[in-house]
């Protein structure tokens, strides 16, 4: 269940750069004039687990499937997009369609990268994507007001009376500039605007995309942003996209491992981004550990045993008897199955139990 993560901001700022270094299925064209990327690029990006190594470790299993998620290249937004400049029409139905957004926003100067919106100003960058948003979001709203206001004045339909109440405090929210995912919506209230599939609804995470020297500490620029990304709870990650594609098209570990060197990094900052993408999803993962395959699977936080079963196969959910379930950290320390079971750290866990995050798991069904 490969969810979707869309990479949007302003033309130029090296969205394309940045799908290119984290897509492991396509390469999108990325270059230095408006409105590069048209149509939206698609890629299945494998999220980085540690976790993967350590049971392969173990079981030496003839395959390892790491969990995907997916990550989209979206064409950038300008003043205007909300009421069709641009390519903003296009733009905004594509967001419409992923689950998450990846605000990139330039903090770098280079007098060699086109940019139309005067001196370099991240968070007034940052506002041009929430204005256009936000007003695509209150033309929706508007429209709903509309529709239903009669039927709960009027009709005295309830859940029209509950819809319309809400609707009314998203649109007043809205008016005053800000996004619908700080108004601190419950579930209840958010099932009341579902149908509408606000933009601004969409959580997100920030990235900087810093100049070379600064991709290790950052710069004043994407201290700026920070400041703005606290205050609205959503994290921020700082980047050189353009380093970070360098680094994805390196095949020599040995190569690599000098690069990493010469930056003084551990890792790819993208393996950061895309575990920060996939929590700011809302999933987590459990694995399955045999001879044949170690693998992850996605579910959402918060499924049950029958659910997280029918990822693998809807015959698992229909069919689900129990779950044989041993937390990661058992099956590490005793090294195999049977020797959790020996212990006493193989459960058996019915239709209720709430997988949880790095469980290793197998289902028993019927079909």
């Amino acid at each position: 269940m490969a969810l979707r993560a869309g990479i949007v901001g302003l033309p130029n700022v090296g969205k394309s750069t940045l799908f290119n270094a984290v897509s492991t299925s396509a390469k999108a064209q990325a270059s230095n004039y408006r409105f590069c990327t048209i149509d939206p690029n698609v890629g299945l990006v494998d999220v980085p687990d540690t976790r993967l190594d350590q049971l392969e470790e173990i079981v030496k299993p003839n395959r390892v499937v790491p969990t995907q998620i997916e990550i989209v290249d979206i064409a950038g937004l300008v003043k205007g997009a909300s009421r069709g400049e641009g390519l903003g029409n296009k733009f905004l139905a594509n967001i419409r369609e992923v689950d998450a957004i990846i605000h990139v926003v330039r903090c770098f100067e280079d007098e060699n990268v086109l940019r139309e919106e005067g001196q370099i100003n991240p968070v007034s960058d940052k506002e041009i994507i929430d204005t256009e948003l936000q007003l695509k979001d209150l033309e929706s709203v508007e429209k709903k007001i509309q529709k239903i206001a009669k039927q709960a004045r009027v009709g005295g339909d309830a859940q029209a009376k509950i819809e319309l109440e809400v609707c009314e405090r998203v649109k007043a929210w809205l008016e005053q500039g800000k996004n619908v995912r700080q108004l601190g919506l419950t579930k209840e209230e958010m099932f009341a605007i579902d149908d509408m599939f606000l933009l601004t609804v969409k959580p997100t995470l920030y990235v900087a995309n810093v100049d070379e020297a600064s991709m290790l500490t950052g710069n004043k620029y994407s201290e700026m942003l920070q400041k703005v990304a606290d205050e609205e709870g959503n994290q921020l990650i700082v980047l050189n996209n353009s380093i970070e594609a360098q680094i994805s098209e390196m095949e020599d570990p040995d190569d690599k491992a000098m690069f990493f060197e010469e930056y003084k990094m551990t890792e790819p900052g993208l393996n950061k981004l895309i575990r920060s993408a996939y929590t700011l999803l809302d999933l987590a993962t459990y694995f399955t550990a045999g001879v044949q395959e170690v693998r992850a699977w996605t579910i959402h936080k918060g499924w049950k045993a029958p659910q997280a079963a029918g990822v693998i196969h809807t015959d698992f959910e229909k069919g689900f008897i129990k779950a044989e379930v041993i937390a990661f950290e058992d099956r590490i320390k005793y090294g195999t199955e049977a020797a959790c079971r020996e212990a006493g750290k193989l459960r058996i866990e019915g239709k209720e139990y709430v997988v949880k995050d790095g469980d290793v798991m197998h289902f028993r069904f019927n079909v």
